[in-house]
């Protein structure tokens, strides 16, 4: 009888032995399954497929559109030249100079300038356009000259022969009215007067001679006396910028636009020694950008090729 109860609590604690051991397999089983699984959420949430950045999207973005100032296809300052972002062209009627100006026709885009006797310009850097005004033989037809010669074919082309009056370094009144009559002009050291020497006439060949007479004695110093002063604000399509003397230098205002503000930009365009063709000048403070506006003018004025004191903004009087 002894001996059954030894085998029995001996069997019975084989059995709770190996039950503990069982239920501490399950256990660690569980504990097991429950790390898989949680392993197995993790490994789901890190592998869910994310949409790539292109790095270089962001900078895009946020960059802003360079504008374009040069339109090649256009044949004229109004079409070739663009407007500031937020300006807009002063508007001309359509008989005024400046709509004669920003409707005067240019040469293709991209030309370089050209001196009078066919060669190229040393400097090809100043400028951004250039005009297809005729340039009169021989080393005449300078910065002055370019100046009174596109108000001189304005006037020609309105058939206002009697605006056209330019001035000697003299003071002697060159009066295209008088030309056309055949009367011609006799300079003897500071003595000029008028004689008849021609036929009566209009044609283009005429004005040409004229001109030629005009450019052989005036300069920059009759273009300065023949013009009064005007402010920034009051700049308009004609107006030039000057310093008379030997050598001086003058350039034109060749187009003006504003804003809402009523700021003003202006593009400036040029002759220069040796003779050569009229062209648009580039603004030295931002190349890529030809309009100079008020109010970045200070004084000096740098242009590409000379600088201008302050006061020597002058509207001609013709």
């Amino acid at each position: 009888m002894m001996k059954y109860r030894k085998i029995v609590t001996a069997t019975l604690l084989v059995t709770m032995l190996m039950y503990a051991s069982g239920c501490k397999k399950e256990k660690e089983s569980n504990v097991l399954d429950n790390k898989k699984q949680e392993n197995t959420t993790t490994i789901f949430e890190t592998e869910q497929p994310q949409t790539k950045i292109d790095p270089t999207e962001e900078v895009q973005s946020t960059k802003a559109v360079k504008q374009e100032y040069i339109n090649e296809k256009g044949n004229c300052i109004k079409d070739r030249i663009l407007v500031p972002e937020g300006f807009e062209r002063v508007h001309h009627k359509k008989n005024s100079f400046g709509y004669f100006l920003e409707n005067y026709h240019l040469c293709e885009s991209g030309q370089p300038v050209y001196l009078y006797d066919g060669s190229k310009k040393g400097n090809q850097n100043a400028h951004v356009a250039v005009f297809s005004m005729d340039v009169v033989d021989g080393d005449l037809q300078q910065c002055a000259d370019s100046v009174i010669r596109m108000y001189a074919e304005y006037f020609y082309e309105q058939k206002e022969y009697q605006r056209m009056q330019f001035h000697f370094v003299n003071g002697f009144s060159c009066e295209y009215e008088k030309w056309r009559q055949g009367m011609r002009v006799k300079v003897s050291g500071n003595q000029t007067q008028w004689y008849q020497g021609a036929e009566a006439e209009t044609s283009k060949e005429s004005l040409e001679s004229y001109l030629r007479m005009v450019f052989s004695y005036g300069s920059t110093l009759s273009l300065e006396q023949e013009s009064e002063i005007v402010e920034i604000e009051d700049i308009q399509v004609g107006d030039i910028f000057i310093k008379g003397g030997s050598p001086g230098h003058v350039v034109m205002v060749a187009d003006v636009c504003k804003n809402q503000n009523g700021e003003k930009a202006f593009l400036l365009a040029q002759g220069y020694m040796p003779a050569q063709q009229f062209h648009i000048l580039k603004n030295p403070l931002h190349e890529e950008n030809p309009w100079y506006y008020q109010s970045e003018i200070t004084y000096p004025l740098d242009t590409p090729e000379y600088i201008f004191e302050e006061g020597s903004l002058r509207r001609p009087a013709y």
